[in-house]
C-alpha cells in the first residue's frame, strides 16, 4: 500500500471555504482518477504552528498508480487548487510505503 500524504497549512480566514471545496470538489476529483482507492482527511491538533493545518492521506495499491496520478492528473488538479487559494496556503507532500500494521489484541470480557 502506498500513501500519498499532502499537508496543507491554510490561512484561518480561508479555512471554511477551503475545507468545503476540498471535501466537495478537489478530493472527489483526485479519487475519481482511479489512481487512489480512498482519502482520509485529518486536522492537525498539536502542531504548534499558527493557523489551521490539515493532512490528506490518499491510498493507492502501487507505486505505478501514484506515478500515473503524478504524471497524468496532478499538474491540472494542483493548479486548480493553487489558482483558487493563491497566497493563502502552504503545501508539502510525502510518499509513504506501508510496511506493516500492529493492532492491540482484543481481550474477551471477563
Amino acid at each position: 500500500m502506498i500513501i500519498y500524504r499532502v499537508e496543507i497549512k491554510i490561512q484561518a480566514e480561508a479555512e471554511a471555504e477551503w475545507l468545503g471545496w476540498m471535501r466537495e470538489i478537489h478530493i472527489p476529483e483526485v479519487v475519481q482518477t482511479e489512481c487512489f482507492s480512498a482519502c482520509r482527511i485529518y486536522k492537525v491538533i498539536d502542531s504548534g504552528q499558527s493557523g489551521p493545518t490539515y493532512v490528506m492521506q490518499y491510498r493507492c495499491r502501487s507505486l505505478e498508480d501514484y506515478q500515473r496520478y503524478r504524471d497524468r492528473f496532478a499538474p491540472v488538479l494542483q493548479k486548480k487548487h493553487s489558482d483558487r487559494f493563491a497566497q493563502r496556503f502552504f503545501a508539502s507532500r510525502q510518499l509513504l510505503e506501508e510496511v506493516g500494521e500492529i493492532r492491540r489484541e482484543e481481550t474477551p470480557n471477563a
